[in-house]
């Protein structure tokens, strides 16, 4: 119960630091659990429906707010759904394939640090293909390791000038919300195949913890934070990450 509380603890911190920029966290609730000795096969769905919790309140509020720009982020989100549930169906090994997400992540942020965003381009498009192969992509990866997926694709927009940082954080949120479910989906029915779905229940002190930092991350987001603030912090969250996953697949 000590284990947890603790966990509970810093998941609400994790929570209010990544939803400032419209993420859900997963990443690094996977480490804390894995540093809590928690079992492998349960980490993607833990992770998720922290997601889930977090990320419902953030997409709530940009909703009401008018920052999500549906109609440019739909078909990213249409091809992305069915890949996050396939690729939590799949059980890989952990090693290779957390060394390969540290290094794409450590990409991510090096190209959002070398090149600040400027102001959104109106015209600003994804080109014909690219955004269900955007969407299909990260969707698959995000099922795979119970992440939701917009630490891949706030950098990207980001880079393209997509949209302002406020939109952005609003559109990597959705992107979360979505691919979180689709995968949480897809990974519980591997789990209880397994027989040990029950065993999630034991985590439920999480859920109100994230949606309590959640909330309060969003908060300060959309209200407190200069725009160019939330893409440098958008840069140094997938690089902490990233680190953190290299350096995990190596020393493993």
């Amino acid at each position: 119960m000590t284990v947890l509380a603790g966990l509970a603890g810093a998941f609400f911190l994790t929570a209010m630091a990544y939803a400032i920029v419209g993420f859900g966290g997963g990443s690094t609730y996977t480490a804390l659990l894995v540093l809590a000795e928690t079992d492998y096969r349960l980490l993607p769905a833990v992770s998720l429906a922290c997601n889930v919790t977090v990320v419902s309140g953030s997409v709530l509020h940009y909703a009401r707010a008018g920052l999500i720009p549906w109609r440019r982020l739909w078909p990213i989100i249409a091809c992305s759904v069915p890949a996050a549930w396939l690729g939590g169906l799949v059980e890989i090994p952990e090693r290779a394939f957390i060394g390969l997400l540290g290094v794409a992540l450590l990409a991510s942020a090096v190209a959002l640090t070398v090149r600040q965003p400027g102001p959104a381009r109106k015209d600003a498009v994804l080109v014909p293909g690219l955004a269900p192969a955007l969407g299909a992509g990260i969707g698959l990866l995000a099922g795979l390791v119970g992440i939701g997926g917009g630490i891949f694709l706030a950098p990207l927009l980001y880079a393209l000038r997509w949209a302002e940082a406020k939109a952005i954080a609003a559109s990597a949120a959705t992107f979360i919300l979505v691919n979180s479910l689709a995968g949480l989906i897809g990974q519980s029915q591997r789990i209880s195949g397994s027989g040990d779905l029950d065993s999630l229940l034991d985590y439920w002190p999480l859920l109100p913890a994230v949606l309590v930092g959640g909330q309060l991350g969003v908060w300060i987001g959309s209200r407190r934070l200069p725009d160019h603030w939330l893409a440098r912090i958008t840069a140094l969250l997938v690089f902490v990450v990233a680190l953190r996953l290299v350096w995990r697949a190596v020393a493993g």
